[in-house]
């Protein structure tokens, strides 16, 4: 099957979305089908010079297409110039992140694969997205949560025709196991990086507000013997970050900056316990609160990492994460992570325990399987 899939998400770049349009585009690949990706041209980067399989930690190679869209319009014109392309190159279904593709591609008569990564928002959103439910035409609604799906049904945002022609499939993110096989130890892990040896908590994503970091700072304040590794965040969030903890005098915590995805599974291996220390509300890296259903990367690979997990009790989170594969802390609570954190550093076996289960859970989270599933079936001829 010939998909077009069309993002506006920036190619390269390091946000969730970028990442996560790649990975699940490897995935069709990797099922057999031929697939052609529509991302907007970028104004400071028209063409990029990286190795994208490096940059992505991809294991394949898919045609990659910049589009130039007016900016005034940008998504509409995005959306429209993509569907155009995609009936030049004889797409059989159209596969986007992007509501104005969906409406233009259902229009066109291309059956859709929609994904779905948080709710309709803005003056128009809601609107559009109720005309694309309701057009003619064979829709796949992939939301990445149950939270999510179960939100939309809240809000009246469902299929009105018959169940033949349209269906969802929820479809939380995934992850490449083969990425995260032979890891070393931890030890090994800190001795590869160059990095001292001492009880290590890692950390992997960006430093939104949200994402915990002021917890992070407390805990290591409250654990001046841990070692605190922080990967990732856009430069001048690690700028500001680390003003902050100079201003503290904390010398435990090590700041990477960004680092090629491929490169990620080894600095999380390089920990003994890692974090997901969300905040009740979470900014996204394009806006919005994502705390009600976020489908966390990080989550997956710190579970195909066999690493023990340190969580935010979320209800979002606990569609994955329970008390046989994670900790789970309650959000912003300094003192209770301190003491968890502790135990858990304190305990070999429990760490252990908790991470083979986690490893054991993640084998149905491949970003493969999920590619699997959110095409089972479709479309229906």
């Amino acid at each position: 099957m010939k998909l077009v899939c069309i993002s506006a998400s920036m190619v390269p770049s390091s946000t969730a979305n970028s990442i996560q349009v790649m990975k699940a585009c490897q995935a069709l690949v990797q099922l057999g089908h031929s697939v052609h990706l529509l991302v907007p041209i970028s104004a400071k980067q028209p063409q990029p010079n990286q190795d994208l399989r490096a940059y992505y930690g991809l294991a394949t190679d898919f045609p990659i297409e910049w589009l130039p869209a007016n900016l005034r319009l940008h998504r509409y014109d995005l959306g429209w110039r993509a569907n155009r392309r995609a009936r030049a190159l004889q797409a059989d279904v159209i596969y986007t992140w992007l509501p104005q593709a969906g409406l233009f591609g259902l229009l066109r008569g291309f059956p859709l694969v929609f994904e779905l990564h948080g709710p309709p928002e803005g003056r128009f959103g809601p609107a559009l997205f109720r005309l694309l439910l309701h057009l003619p035409g064979q829709k796949r609604l992939l939301p990445i949560t149950q939270a999510l799906a179960q939100l939309l049904a809240e809000r009246g945002m469902q299929f009105d025709q018959p169940a033949r022609q349209n269906s969802l499939v929820v479809s939380p993110n995934g992850i490449d196991l083969e990425r995260y096989a032979g890891l070393p130890d931890p030890a090994t892990a800190r001795y590869r990086l160059g990095l001292k040896e001492a009880p290590t908590v890692g950390y992997t994503g960006h430093l939104y507000a949200g994402r915990g970091v002021g917890l992070l700072v407390e805990l290591a304040r409250r654990l001046p013997q841990v070692q605190f590794l922080w990967v990732g965040g856009r430069e001048a969030d690690v700028e500001i970050w680390q003003r902050k903890l100079q201003a503290e005098g904390l010398t435990n915590v090590l700041l990477t900056g960004f680092v090629e995805n491929s490169q990620l599974p080894i600095y999380q291996a390089a920990a003994d316990v890692l974090l997901m220390p969300y905040e009740r509300a979470i900014a996204g890296s394009s806006g919005g609160n994502s705390a009600a259903y976020a489908s966390p990367m990080k989550m997956f690979e710190y579970m195909a990492c066999h690493r023990p997990i340190l969580s935010s009790d979320l209800p979002v989170i606990r569609e994955v994460l329970n008390e046989t594969n994670a900790v789970l802390c309650a959000p912003e609570d300094g003192a209770g992570w301190t003491e968890a954190l502790t135990a858990l550093l304190g305990d070999e076996a429990r760490r252990n325990s908790l991470a083979h289960q986690a490893w054991q859970d993640v084998q149905s989270y491949t970003w493969l399987e999920r590619a699997r599933r959110a095409l089972a079936g479709f479309p229906t001829r």
